[in-house]
Formats: structure tokens, sequence, C-alpha cells
């Protein structure tokens, strides 16, 4: 197989080849073993298949098979859903991959991990010398090495490069995919009670620290530690154990403690749920942490350091950080890998295996979140962006804030028992902002840097029968002089508010058998015109609404539904029209117009989407989950689209964007005291205004990201202020990229984003319940 080493040397390490090599014609067929149905399916009458390196991932390549297009057939792609240019498979041995001959003609053949357990894949190389065959295996073999072995493949031998040659295997059964990685040098895990969720700060007696002082520990050598074998129990299947430095954040000094070196393992629990897996560190042969592997850890990867940073929440509330950093020559992307593969199965309780090759791809690129600049953005210096632990600055570095003296005209009326504010949207013509409290809506006005109570739209009900509305969503329409209004008791209908007359006016109904989960301008800045339509959105449909034609709403002709139960969560719309639609599920889909097909799907990574929203150009996207946010840039940057946007063709399938995660950081978190739980996002947002600032909210606490500092790669520089109350929605002044309305449970705000500040000790504990913002004290 070595025989090609001199040619490898000139193509495998070309930095300008996305493809090792390329056989240029061919057909694809879906052949099915013992069955009645078609045995043998043709998929591309004329393709192409290729190996190319995944980018952004070292030692990972895939196997793409491409649809090969007559020139007058190039247009097709604009009307295909989620278009089938290409299958992507990524290069492993689970592949089965083997070669062998259909009617004279050389092929290559490998299983359909996707698909059911007899079903594979085969490529007829038509035409195709035998050289550039056995060229084509050899590259395949030297992937699987690559991938497996986490290292380049010029030194191999031919003995070493055979073991990935398929043999029938004399009795196969099914494995769970992540288990499928699992290290040859992994060692069995000590008992545990999975069901234990003591506080790591102090373990129970079961699972106390050794006795051996932190310094002895240190002190030993790697080999010496190697040897420190965590007792073996049949309770947890080890996937792997890796050598590492254990770190705990203590507040009150500020900073991550030592606390020595350990044995760090991932391991599945035997008697746990079928897609569970916890994270074990082991010091002197006793078991220190065990903590479950899930997004709410809060990860953060380093590179550099080799190291994840993750919170543990204990069952009293409180958050604690933990970091360990693995040793020079421990196998990081492995670690790194597995906890990724593992905490994508447990969100979708399915095996890891299951994924599509370019599903698989996407996320396994996401995980990379170190700060990683983004292409086309300006490369101006920025005294701001140098690294400081803002943890580490003086207390008093933060200026008093002047307290706001309310004159007892502003007051609003007195609050109902148990009544909270639930959601805010702030006015794109007018300078009125509207919160919804119950069946009642607060009007407040906001000039300069101050809020004040308006007024009250009181009791909201139907036109007809006066019965009571609970809004579950609400929209300004027509130059803010009406706002739509979802029911909560009413899935099919929307009510419009006429603003100026305080009452609904008009109920329009949808379609009896199509809900409406989500609405959405007809475009960014329709609300500012006179446009009557808008976007509606259900389960597993997007269409339009018009409330001009007689009857149902819904406009049939720009309708498109799913088949499948797609959980859509959210839908927003660009300057031009174009949306982007969220799901339950974590995918996002482009979308050119209403009726059509996605141009883009991007996968999920599992955790569901709250929230979306869109720049007006279409460029950025963000994402809201949780526990972070996903930033994704949908400029294509190579292929043939390259420089348009996903909205309006497809990504290629190895060239999906790399989405961003937006999160705050562990020892942050630690200090907040309490798990993440963002409201939607949103940027800034002006006609003729370039979107420059991310503003969201947790808790207490109002969170806003510089979007230039971002693009440049600093992800985790925001800026953080805490209010006395729970923050339920944030959002900028339209127009203006400095004043944010923040509605709390029982107030509103007004402040400028100056006012934020860097994350230290002071603006993370200390609550501020007057400033110059202009809160208004008694809740309405």
């Amino acid at each position: 197989m070595n025989i090609f080493r001199s040619l490898f040397g000139k193509v495998w390490h070309d930095p300008n080849a996305a493809e090792v090599v390329k056989i240029s014609e061919g057909q694809l067929y879906l052949v099915r073993e013992e069955t009645i149905r078609s045995a043998r399916e043709c998929i591309y009458t004329d393709g192409m298949a290729a190996i190319r390196r995944v980018p952004s991932m070292e030692h990972h390549f895939q196997l793409v098979i491409s649809r090969v297009y007559e020139e007058e057939d190039q247009e097709l792609l604009e009307e295909e859903e989620e278009s089938d240019e290409e299958r992507v498979f990524l290069i492993s041995e689970e592949l089965e991959f083997r070669t062998g001959e259909t009617e004279g003609e050389p092929t290559f053949i490998w299983r359909d991990i996707e698909g059911d357990f007899n079903e594979f894949y085969e490529f007829v190389a038509s035409g195709t010398n035998p050289p550039t065959v056995a060229f084509f295996e050899t590259c395949m073999y030297r992937a699987m090495y690559e991938r497996k072995y986490r290292q380049s493949a010029d030194n191999t031998t031919d003995e070493e490069l055979a073991q990935f040659i398929w043999k029938p295997p004399v009795k196969k059964g099914k494995g769970k995919g992540t288990k499928g990685t699992k290290a040859a040098t992994a060692s069995p895990a000590a008992p545990v009670d999975t069901n234990d969720t003591t506080s790591p700060d102090t373990p129970s007696s079961s699972q106390a620290t050794a006795a051996t002082s932190e310094s002895a520990m240190s002190s030993q050598s790697e080999t010496e530690l190697d040897t420190i074998t965590p007792p073996a129990d049949p309770n947890y299947e080890v996937l792997m154990a890796a050598i590492a430095e254990l770190h705990y954040f203590v507040r009150d000094e500020r900073r991550f403690d030592f606390k020595g070196n350990v044995v760090v393992q991932i391991v599945h629990p035997v008697h746990g749920g079928q897609f569970e897996y916890m994270l074990l560190v082991w010091q002197g042969g006793k078991l220190n942490l065990a903590h479950r592997i899930a997004t709410s850890m809060n990860q953060h990867w380093a590179q550099r350091t080799q190291s994840l940073t993750w919170n543990y929440e204990s069952e009293s509330g409180t958050q604690s950080s933990w970091c360990v950093a693995l040793h020079k020559g421990q196998p990081f992307e492995e670690f790194k890998e597995l906890v990724t593969l593992a905490m994508w199965e447990s969100l979708h309780q399915q095996s890891w295996a299951k994924a599509k090759a370019d599903e698989q791809a996407y996320v396994l690129r996401s995980s990379y979140d170190e700060d990683v600049e983004m292409r086309d953005v300006d490369d101006e210096s920025d005294e701001e962006d140098e690294v400081v632990d803002e943890l580490d600055r003086e207390d008093d570095e933060s200026e008093p804030e002047e307290e706001y003296s309310q004159d007892p005209e502003d007051q609003p009326p007195p609050l109902n028992r148990g009544e909270k504010n639930s959601q805010l949207t702030v006015g794109y013509k007018g300078d009125r902002s509207y919160v919804v409290r119950g069946n009642n809506i607060g009007v407040f006005s906001h000039t300069g840097d101050q809020v004040k109570y308006y007024s009250t739209i009181s009791k909201i009900a139907a036109p007809k029968g006066n019965k009571s509305i609970l809004p579950a969503q609400v929209m300004l329409h027509d130059q803010d002089t009406k706002m739509v209004i979802m029911d909560k008791n009413s899935p099919n209908s929307l009510f419009q508010l006429d603003i100026e007359r305080g009452k609904i006016v008009e109920e329009w109904r949808v379609n009896e058998n199509i809900p409406v989960n989500h609405i959405a301008p007809e475009s960014k800045f329709a609300q500012m015109t006179p446009e009557r339509t808008l976007v509606g959105a259900s389960g597993n449909a997007i269409y339009r609404i018009d409330p001009r034609i007689s009857g149902d709403k819904l406009v049939d002709s720009q309708y498109k539904q799913y088949v499948s139960k797609n959980k859509f969560s959210g839908v927003t719309t660009t300057a031009s029209g174009k949306l982007a639609v969220a799901s339950e599920k974590g995918d996002i889909r482009l979308f050119d117009a209403i009726g059509k097909n996605a141009k883009t799907a991007l996968p999920p990574l599992g955790d569901p989407i709250v929230g979306i929203d869109v720049t007006a150009s279409g460029r950025w996207i963000v994402a809201t989950t949780r526990t972070y946010l996903l930033l994704i840039d949908t400029l294509i940057g190579e292929g043939r689209w390259s420089g348009e946007l996903g909205f309006d063709r497809s990504f290629p399938a190895n060239a999906k964007p790399i989405p961003r995660r937006l999160q705050l950081r562990a020892e942050h978190v630690a200090f907040m005291d309490r798990p993440v739980q963002f409201t939607p996002a949103r940027f800034n947002m002006g006609q003729d205004q370039e979107e420059n600032a991310i503003v969201t909210s947790t808790g207490e606490y109002v969170i806003a990201w510089d979007f230039a500092k971002v693009k440049k790669g600093h992800l985790d520089k925001y800026e953080i202020k805490k209010y006395e109350d729970a923050v339920v929605q944030d959002n900028f002044k339209f127009g203006d990229d400095k004043e944010i309305i923040v509605a709390m449970e029982n107030n509103v705000v007004a402040v400028n984003k100056k006012q934020l500040k860097r994350p230290t000790r002071a603006s993370l504990g200390t609550a501020t319940t007057r400033s110059r913002s202009g809160i208004v004290n008694s809740p309405w």
C-alpha cells in the first residue's frame, strides 16, 4: 500500500487542497441485502467520489459522493429541498469500507450507518484504472488510521494500514456509537451511587479525597500516577481515562486552586440510562468527583492548556466551578470528542452512529469554542481587547451610581396579588415600550435615559363575547398603531389590539387545523410601514398570514409544511423578508421566501433553541439556548456559491458554517450562584444602522456582548449588570445601540450600555436597586 508514498507527500499535505484524492466519474447505489424490496437503488446516475479533510479538525476526513450536473441542469438545486447535491460520510472503521467489482467495473462499498442494518452504499468507479482505485483505497485506510490514532499516517507500514481492511465478522452485535471510541488503556471505575448528587465541595465519606497530601500528589511522576488505578467495578463501563490536574475555583480568593494530580474518566453507568454518561475524578485511588455529563455543565474547552472547565450545581442550587487540565501527552482530542459525543447522545437520546456524517462533523467542529477570529473582519488594534482576568480587578474601580428620584406622578397603579411581568416589546416609531402582565399591558415612555409609566391597557378581551385574553406573544404592527396578540387559549387565532383605543378590535382566524405558535413581521422593519401581512409558524409549518382576505387568514400559496414533527420554536426575518426558523430540536433552517423549501438546514447540536434573531442583512444569526448563544455566519466561504448567503444558496456539505458559542465563564457563573437560563438574545436594531451589540439576560443579570469584539474572536468578552429582581426580557431601543429597555418581574428599566461593567466580584454579586437609568420603583 505504501508504494504510493511519494505521491502522498504531494497531495496529503498540500494546504491548498481540500480534496486528497478524487474519482471524477461513477454511479452511486443504495444496496439492500436480504430484502424483498428493490435490492439496488440508483441514487446518482452521474457522480464523483472524493476524500476531503474536515475543516478545522486535524486527522479527520470525509468520503464525499457528489452529484454531477450537466450545464443545463445547474439550476435544479434552486428548487430542491435542503439539496441532495452531496452525500457525506465521516471516514472511520464503522463504515466497514471494502472494494469489489460489479460487471467488470471496480466498486467501493461501505455501510449506511444511519440506515437499516442491511443497507450499504456502492460507488461504481466506471472506467477508473486499477492504480487510481488502489490509491483511493489506500487513502481511505490512511484516513481511518489518522482518525483512530490522532497522528499522521506518513510513517505507517503496510501491516499497520492492513488492520483497516474489512473482514467479515464471525458474529456482530449492535453497539452504542459513543462506546465505539473506547480507549484500549481504559481502566474500570470504582463503585458509586449513580443517584448521588452530593455537592463536590463536601463529598461523603465514601467519596472523600485520599489522605495523601496535595503536595505529595503533585510531586509524583506521571509514571507513579499511572499506577494509581481506580479499583475495578462492574457498575461502570469506562470509555476512557487520562491523567490530569484538578483545579477548583475559590470565590473568596477569586482564583482557581490546584487540588492535585488526578485520574479523570468518562464512564457509562451500566445500570443507568442507555444514554447516560458521567465524568469521574479519582485522587489517590479514591473517588473525588462524580458529575453527570450534560449541557448544564456550561463546559468550556481550552486547546492551549488542554483543559475543560465546567460548572456543577448541588442539590441546594449553589454553583461551583471546576477545571481538569490533561497532562502533556494525554489524549486531549479524544477526551474532548468523547465528552461532546456523550453530551449529544444524552440530549438526543439516540446513538451517535445514527447521526448523519455531515451532522457529526458539524457538531464536532462546533465544540471548538476557543476564541477564533471570524473571516472578513477588519484587523484593527483595540487596546480593550487585551486579555485580562476581570475578577482580579479591584472592586472599588466601579464608580458609585447616582440615585434616581422618581416623580410620584410617574407611579403606575397598584399590582394585583401574584401577578408578574411576562413580556416586553419595544416600539419602532414612537418612544413607547409595552409590558405584558396577566391580561393587562403596561405602556411606558422612554426619553433620554429614563423610563416612565404612561398608562395601562386593562383587561384585554376578545371583541365578541368579551372573553378574557392571556397574551402568549405580542408584536407591534402597522406603524406601531396596532398590536398583534397570540392568545394562550385560542391557538388558531390572532387578535388585533388598537393601541390608541386600548381595545381588541379584530379576531383573525388563521386556520382551524393549523395553530399559531410563533409570529414575526413580514420583514425586519415592516412594523414601521403600513404592511398588513405577517409570518406565522406552527410546530411543523411556516406560512404567511394576510388579515385582508376573507375567511381563514392563512395564504395557501405561501405555506410550507413538514411531515415530521420539527417543533419549530422561533422565526425571524431579514430586511428583505428572508426567514430563519429554529426548533426545539436545535436545528436552524434558512429560507429565501415563505412557501419554498429551505435553502440551508443546519444540524442540531441538541439543545432546544428558545429564541432566534438575525441582522438586517442576513449575514449573522444569534440563536439562544438555555446555557449558551450560538452565533452563525451565513456567508458561504467556498464552492460555487462562495460569497452568497445561506438564505439564497445551499452550503456545501463539507463547508457548513462553524457555530460559535457565546457563554458565561464558569467562574462567573459560580459567583452568580445559580444556573444560567438565558432569555432570547437580540441584536441592536435600526434602519441604516449596523448591528454592533448583542443583549440577553439570565436571572437578575443583563449581559451584553460587543459584536465587533466577538467577530474578532473574543467570545467571552461581555459586560454585565445585576438588578434586584429577575429579568424577564430586554432589548435595545430602536435605532439606539446604547439604551437597553429591561423588563423585570416587577420593574421596568432603561439602562445605558455604558453602565454595564466587566465581570468583577462587585458587578456579579452586588445588586443595584437605583441608577441613572430611571427605574420605575413601584411596579405597575
